[in-house]
């Protein structure tokens, strides 16, 4: 993703705290396989649980779910290189970069940047050394040349030291890519919020209504002072190992925190006031909408990352919906697979 993308659009909405009563479910009979998990059926209390959800996760609406696979993890580091090296694959990351085609996504008074940035590479997360507008990504996101997943922060780390960490820095048409090319599919985003939840009722969390920051850690978000202090409570400061973390009732690790992970569906903010929405799980709407973006199509990202937190982004909830444009990689964002039942 370019750095202009950024400095136009990237954007997240400041909420507020709010807990509210636990619904416990019966115990969940696991069946895995191949390092999936079988996600039974059912039907979805989809949208928002508490007074953090934004306009975009009401109204709360049914949606009959088919059972389907789930990866128990995001992909790591390691499964991505087995298909690089089986396929010669090249992530948009790793590309020239057209501005051309960037422009697409712009509005049309856009200059354009400097020959000098326009070189491969993604944007890097950059703590900052004080207190800054949370209005403004360009203050911590920066895009740097060289940046790929093999080098997330576009340093020259030995990505074998980080293998069983989830893999970073990859596009929706890349995740898409690897998920065809192991005969898997990226989730809906209500086949996600529905494993997020492990069978659990209108619970803000996959764990449940414990709030984020008390008892025992149970996800890989962010402790402290977005975004100039982390205070590392759970461990780390950027990505954790996978299954890091305890699993949620589906057996699934990390549905909240550590990457946001790729959907299929378009990102559209309205989405959830149309008929379509309350129907048995489909693709989703055919095309995205999002006013703050109005330039740009966004696939949906769901679960937060290593950057959230109450104070900037409650990403790791259920419910919370955001967006990014599917040429568009960075170092907190990844995926994971699924797969339908024959």
């Amino acid at each position: 993703m370019p750095f202009v993308k950024l400095i136009l659009g990237f954007f997240l909405t400041v909420v507020f705290c709010f807990s509210c009563k636990n619904v416990e479910t019966k115990p969940i009979e696991l069946k895995k396989e191949n390092g999936m998990v079988l996600i039974p059926e059912g039907m979805l209390n989809m949208g928002g649980d508490n007074d953090q959800a934004s306009a975009n996760e009401f109204p709360k609406h049914q949606v009959q779910i088919n059972a389907f696979w789930m990866d128990e993890t995001e992909v790591t580091n390691e499964e991505f290189a087995k298909f690089v090296k089986a396929t010669g694959y090249q992530t948009i990351a790793e590309r020239p970069v057209i501005w051309e085609e960037i422009a697409k996504d712009l509005p049309p008074s856009t200059p354009k940047p400097p020959d000098s940035l326009l070189q491969p590479g993604a944007l890097v997360f950059q703590k900052t050394n004080q207190p800054v507008r949370l209005d403004n990504p360009a203050a911590w996101w920066h895009w740097t040349i060289g940046a790929n997943w093999k080098k997330p922060e576009g340093s020259n780390i030995n990505i074998d030291k980080i293998a069983n960490h989830p893999v970073v820095q990859v596009a929706w048409k890349d995740a898409d890519a690897y998920a065809k090319w192991a005969g898997k599919r990226l989730p809906t985003e209500a086949e996600w919020e529905w494993a997020a939840r492990g069978g659990k009722e209108n619970m803000i969390y996959p764990w449940g209504n414990e709030d984020v920051n008390e008892g025992n850690p149970k996800a890989n978000f962010w402790q402290g002072l977005f975004p100039y202090e982390n205070k590392k409570k759970d461990g780390y400061l950027n990505t954790a190992p996978v299954r890091s973390y305890p699993a949620n009732g589906y057996g699934l690790y990390d549905m909240s925190g550590n990457v946001w992970e790729w959907c299929s569906d378009w990102l559209d903010t309205e989405y959830y006031k149309k008929e379509g929405a309350k129907k048995s799980n489909t693709p989703g709407p055919q095309k995205g909408y999002n006013p703050a973006m109005p330039f740009q199509q966004e696939k949906v990202i769901r679960g937060g990352s290593f950057l959230c937190n109450d104070d900037y982004c409650s990403g790791y909830r259920n419910a919370r919906r955001m967006g990014s444009s599917i040429d568009t990689g960075l170092n907190h964002t990844g995926f994971r697979c699924v797969k339908d039942v024959k």
